[in-house]
This record gives structure tokens, sequence and C-alpha cells, in this order.
């Protein structure tokens, strides 16, 4: 029975879901970031796997407001004066080793707006369609919600 050609099939299908549903359970992928206090779409970025480490990068300003800020000139390190676009600012995330679906490993983001660098922890929320977003400096945080991008 197991060497039917329908078998194989389904197996294949099942296999396939099954392995799409799990890599959708990952920071990965191209995100739009939602502002926490207004609501507003801001950007999109797009975060990448290096052999274990993510990273992410604004790929695009989705922004109608013609006065926001264009570099970062409030960044104190490589960054600082960098247009936004194209800016680096998830580093060094690792999955952590005890917790299903969490990123952190101390990983940092950066809000290129005010130049503050946070320690980072992301979870992938409803099968991967939204990123929780944790930025904290000490005890003090702040949480978005990212929308994965169609």
């Amino acid at each position: 029975m197991t060497n039917t050609p329908c078998f194989k099939t389904l197996l294949s299908v099942f296999l396939m879901v099954a392995g799409s549903s799990f890599a959708q359970m990952t920071p990965v992928g191209t995100w739009h970031n939602i502002d926490d206090k207004t609501g507003e779409t801001k950007a999109e970025i797009k975060i990448v796997d290096q052999g274990g480490v993510l990273s992410g990068r604004v790929v695009k300003s989705l922004r109608n407001d013609p006065t926001a800020k264009k570099t970062c000139e409030d960044c104190k390190d490589d960054r600082k004066d960098q247009t936004i676009v194209g800016m680096e600012i998830i580093r060094g995330v690792k999955v952590e080793p005890l917790t299903e679906f969490l990123w952190a490993g101390g990983g940092k983001i950066l809000d290129p707006e005010n130049g503050k660098e946070y320690t980072v922890k992301m979870v992938p929320k409803e099968d991967g369609q939204k990123l929780q977003v944790r930025g904290y400096i000490g005890p003090f945080y702040r949480t978005q919600v990212w929308l994965r991008a169609q």
C-alpha cells in the first residue's frame, strides 16, 4: 500500500504543507512594521538568516509624511548619518535554544528615528503572519506587532 503513487503524492503534499507552515514560524521574511503609538505602517523590513544569526534591513519606506526623517542623525555607531532605507536595524538575533519560536540571543534592534538601540526578542504569532517585536532597555520595553508582507 505504501508503494502506491497516490500514497507517495499525498505524503509529499503533507510534508510540503507541514514544512511551509513551520517555515512561517520564523522571523525570516519581509515585514511591515506598525508604529506602536500611531498604528501607522512605517516601513518594510527584510529579515534574513545568515548561518543561524538573523539580521534585518529597512528595504522601503511606507510613510506618506514628506517631513519624516531620511537619515539617522542620532545613531551612535557605524549607522550615524546613514540613509534609513537600506540600513541594517536588526543585528545578532539567534533562536533561543530552550524556547520554541523565540528569537533573541542578545540581538539588538535600532529605532532609526531616535537612534536608540534595544535588546530585542521576536516571537512569530498567528501561524507566522504576525511578529511580536519587543525592544528592551533594562526593565523598560516597547512592543510592536509587525505584519508579514504578502
